[in-house]
């Protein structure tokens, strides 16, 4: 391969001059280069401009794109520590929440509990309800904090599901309107490794959604163990079917982002992305649909069952 270089030179857009360069270390102008060819051609020197300026417009652009590249840098590094503050101000405020309910919970039940007055018992249920709410939209923001700061650990313990499911039922079937019938008969054992506090919240969750969309009926739960069918892999899948008013159109395709809820419902739109994300992280799957009879929905989830 030849070290020969070439020079151009272009003068006044009129003329052009390309000389090769041999070996510039010779001492005399002759031997250091080899041909060169003059040209007053317009087409020739044109071509030549053609080049020059293409190159300047890359050049332009390399050094634009550089600049745009440093802003976009600092940019990401301003929204980082943004979201930071944001994550942080958010736990310290929902701590900071969290530590007076607690006792006015507390103080609120135990006056309840001691108050023969009906009107005063009216009130003090109005306050411990609205107390709860807040206590657990407290909870619910400390999750998506610990999501978002994909800090959300997993205690994973040996657990009978049916238990869980049998018990919250019985707990549900005082405080639920009697309109409304909680129905669930399965009655087999079936074990499973998981984070037992994160998958009570999600069939509370759950729950708790299809009661509030359902001002009569029944809701029923369902509890399967399963095997994939081109596997040895087993399953679980729980479901919780109602006879309510649906998942609305608009929401549906959005059901478990953060904040998928209607301004004329109750509640921030934070259990279902929640209950998502804990799900996943125990590399289940969860989802919902309409039920087919055009009367309410049903939603569902799946557990792998491992022998860890």
């Amino acid at each position: 391969m030849s070290d020969t270089k070439a020079t151009i030179l272009v003068v006044d857009r009129s003329a052009s001059l390309v000389m090769e360069l041999r070996d510039d270390s010779k001492s005399t102008f002759i031997e250091a280069t080899g041909l060169s060819t003059y040209s007053n051609s317009k087409a020739g020197v044109a071509s030549y401009i053609a080049i020059f300026e293409n190159l300047w417009k890359q050049t332009e652009l390399y050094d634009h794109l550089k600049e745009s590249k440093k802003q976009l840098e600092a940019a990401y590094e301003q929204v980082k520590r943004h979201d930071k503050m944001q994550e942080e101000f958010i736990k310290i405020a929902a701590h900071e929440l969290r530590t007076p309910i607690q006792p006015i919970l507390g103080l609120t039940q135990l006056i309840r509990a001691s108050s023969k007055d009906v009107k005063q018992c009216e009130l003090l249920d109005a306050t411990i309800r609205n107390a709860k709410r807040l206590e657990q939209l407290t909870e619910n923001i400390l999750d998506v904090a610990k999501i978002e700061g994909h800090s959300l650990s997993l205690n994973k313990v040996q657990f009978n599901m049916n238990d869980v499911i049998t018990n919250m039922i019985s707990d549900m079937s005082i405080t639920t309107s009697t309109s409304i019938k909680l129905e669930y008969s399965h009655s087999q054992d079936i074990f499973v490794r998981a984070d037992r506090e994160r998958i009570t919240q999600v069939i509370n969750n759950l729950l708790n959604n299809a009661i509030k969309f359902t001002k009569k009926g029944t809701i029923s739960t369902s509890l399967e163990k399963k095997k994939e069918q081109d596997g040895d892999k087993e399953y679980i899948v729980v479901g919780v079917k109602d006879t309510g008013q649906g998942i609305d159109s608009e929401i549906l395709p959005n059901l478990f982002t953060k904040f998928a809820t209607k301004s004329q419902t109750r509640g921030t739109g934070l259990g279902l992305s929640i209950s998502k994300n804990i799900i996943e992280a125990h590399d289940g799957k969860i989802w919902a649909q309409n039920n087919n009879n055009g009367t309410g929905a049903t939603f569902t989830f799946s557990l792998p069952i491992t022998n860890e």
